[in-house]
């Protein structure tokens, strides 16, 4: 596993933190480089016109998955870049 391949390249997610452990591609396969929270069955599955409505959605997953909000802050920090 590669650097980049630790974390969602779309939301920035740990990968070892996502339930299904990556995405899907359209054939049922997993998918490394996104995870399942952004990529299933070979699409994106969001419809965000903006980065601040990742950020916002992000945010709210990693509260549901128990984060402090100094973790919320830094997972989702890079995300508008």
């Amino acid at each position: 596993m590669g650097k980049f391949d630790r974390f969602c390249q779309s939301c920035g997610m740990p990968m070892d933190q996502d339930p299904k452990r990556g995405g899907t591609e359209a054939d049922g396969t997993r998918n490394s480089k996104y995870c399942s929270l952004c990529y299933e069955k070979g699409a994106f599955k969001d419809n965000f016109t903006s980065s601040t409505e990742m950020v916002k959605f992000v945010k709210g997953k990693l509260k549901e998955a128990g984060y402090g909000w100094f973790k919320r802050w830094f997972y989702t920090s890079h995300i508008p870049r």
